[in-house]
């Protein structure tokens, strides 16, 4: 395995996020008519007017008429356990063998520890390049993933920090911390940059990429109130039409409902993952439903899922 391991700056204020949803309301009802006809998929198709990019779950395409709109954000959301991180792997791992770059954001997991349940449902990170940004090292050839994990975010917060003048007026300002969206957003620009996909003096990729951040909940686990406000930084400075995003967002085991309010509401589609209550089933049972997503005509019934060895994450339509 090749894995070499070793400014931004937002601020908007609340009138401002109003009028971005409304512009967002807007672009979503514009859009509505481009809706096209769905087909399975492996990689990526077209639909009238709308190029798909396969989730890596088939019977989950088909439930989407044959993939996520190329471009979009889609949460993944639920409670700890319900196969969220297994349906990043899925969605990187189609990303990898149809020849798109990735960036891998983990917050929750060291990679290596991704890579290693991935192997155990037939997805051989290994076998591709992969490069943690975190290294003090150069990438000896162009990177298939970058990684960014809670130490690649800790380097860049220092470097972003360090490069504060040390005068009176700047001596004020704050330090950049690790979880930190504005950290986070220098760290997706430094990964675009070592996947070679940005044109010079540019910050729009020129080739399609998959962003994966498992998981968001991390940036405002301590003020989940900013969780709206930090969404919409993330999405401003980080969407294009040419990175298709997983966004993973625990849900408090209390109130069964997400962790910090706002990213389900800026997200184009939203993949919501529950269990039955262990305590009164005595098993262990996952279900799945679709509960949005803009340019899709997506299935309304929900899945139940399955995990299984070799294959990874399974849907089935619930039986009436």
């Amino acid at each position: 395995m090749l894995y070499e391991k070793e400014e931004s700056d937002v601020n908007i204020s609340e009138d401002e996020l109003l009028e971005i949803e409304k512009e967002l309301e807007e672009l979503e009802k514009g859009k509505a008519s481009r809706k096209g006809v769905g087909a399975e998929v492996r990689r990526e198709t077209k639909t009238v007017g709308i190029t798909r990019v396969s989730t890596g779950v088939s019977e989950l395409d088909r439930a989407l008429e044959g993939g996520i709109p190329k471009g979009s954000w889609v949460a993944i959301t639920g409670e700890p356990g319900t196969g969220k991180s297994i349906l990043c792997m899925h969605f990187a791992w189609a990303g990898i063998l149809a020849g798109d770059p990735v960036v891998y954001v983990t917050t929750e997991a060291e990679f290596r520890d991704v890579v290693r349940q991935a192997k155990m449902f037939g997805m051989d990170f290994e076998s591709y390049r992969i490069y943690d940004i975190s290294s003090s090292k150069e990438p000896s050839e162009t990177p298939n993933i970058v990684v960014i994990d809670i130490f690649g975010l800790l380097k860049i917060a220092r470097q972003m920090s360090e490069a504060i003048p040390t005068d009176a007026e700047s001596a004020r300002k704050r330090r950049f911390a690790a979880l930190d969206i504005q950290t986070l957003v220098t760290a997706i620009q430094e990964a675009y940059k070592i996947l070679g996909v940005l044109k010079e003096g540019g910050k729009t990729p020129a080739r399609h990429v998959r962003l994966v951040i498992d998981s968001m909940s991390a940036f405002w686990a301590d003020k989940p109130a900013m969780a709206r406000r930090y969404s919409y930084d993330l999405k401003i400075s980080t969407h294009r039409e040419n990175v298709t995003a997983y966004l993973v967002s625990q849900y408090a085991m209390t109130t069964k409902s997400t962790f910090g309010f706002g990213l389900e509401h800026i997200a184009d589609g939203v993949f919501h993952l529950w269990m039955d209550d262990v305590e009164s089933s005595k098993e262990v049972r996952r279900y799945m439903i679709i509960k949005k997503m803009r340019m899709t005509n997506h299935a309304k019934n929900a899945f139940k899922v399955d995990i299984v060895p070799g294959k990874g994450f399974t849907i089935t339509p619930l039986t009436e």
